[in-house]
């Protein structure tokens, strides 16, 4: 069965009854370049596999397939709130949040980085896919302001990144830095030279955190690089790199348990 890593800070929040695990491609029925615990139904993995490894987690959480909510991921800065109404769907969107207990929130990731949140006062919860463009568009403050409508206080909400590409595998071309500059002239000090002549190397992770925190809550990063550690997760970059066909995802999930 599943072994996910958890976040020190993000484990403060068990006494809340909040639970969270960042899911590695351990404990999982699929085989070959899916290998593992492929959570992705947008890969070609064969579905009922990718249905049985959803499931896996599901119960890793002492719940059922279908209180396992995950949305479209179309790198956007779009939040959904999930509620008691929650029947499987699967909304376009990049971040969920919710206040009602028995309901997993589980972003997927093969690079991008999955951001877990937690309000153990008010017991609300978030999970967040950001990609460079989602950070960039503003998809963790939306996450934030999401959780706030439902009852979270900023000042206490602890956030967390999960696994996902490193400054050291992240290598971006020109345009792509001025695409940042262009944004926020600051962002230069995310980009370091690349080997590479007009190359640079982007830290995605450092981005999100600064973000994060500039928005007024408690933030760090487990620091784990998915693209050199093919043995725990799935890389998206590695895959293009090695010209694989396709590529699984894995999971981050967070939720609140039902009190009796």
């Amino acid at each position: 069965m599943p072994t996910p890593i958890a976040s020190t800070l993000l484990s403060a929040a068990e006494t809340a009854g909040i639970r969270h695990g960042y899911f590695t491609r351990a404990g999982g029925v699929s085989e070959g370049i899916y290998r593992g615990l492929n959570v992705g139904l947008g890969s070609k993995d064969d579905r009922e596999r990718v249905q049985e490894n959803r499931r896996r987690v599901a119960d890793w959480f002492g719940l059922p397939l279908q209180r396992l909510a995950t949305v479209h991921q179309i790198h956007s800065p779009d939040v959904v709130t999930v509620d008691a109404h929650y029947h499987g769907n699967r909304p376009e969107a990049d971040a969920m949040v919710t206040a009602t207990p028995g309901i997993v929130l589980g972003v997927l990731a093969a690079d991008c980085g999955p951001i877990l949140f937690a309000d153990p006062e008010n017991r609300v919860i978030g999970a967040a896919h950001a990609g460079w463009k989602g950070a960039l568009t503003g998809v963790l403050e939306n996450t934030i302001d999401a959780m706030e409508a439902l009852g979270a206080k900023r000042e206490a909400i602890i956030a967390c990144l999960g696994p996902s590409i490193s400054q050291a595998s992240y290598e971006v071309g020109p345009e792509f830095v001025d695409r940042f500059l262009a944004h926020d002239p600051g962002y230069a000090k995310y980009f370091a030279l690349s080997e590479r002549a007009g190359h640079a190397m982007f830290n995605l992770p450092a981005l999100t955190v600064d973000r994060l925190r500039k928005a007024g809550v408690t933030a760090d990063s487990l620091n784990l690089c998915t693209y050199p550690d093919s043995d725990r997760f799935f890389s998206y970059r590695r895959t293009t790199h090695a010209k694989e066909p396709d590529y699984g995802r894995q999971i981050s999930a967070i939720a609140i348990g039902e009190t009796s």
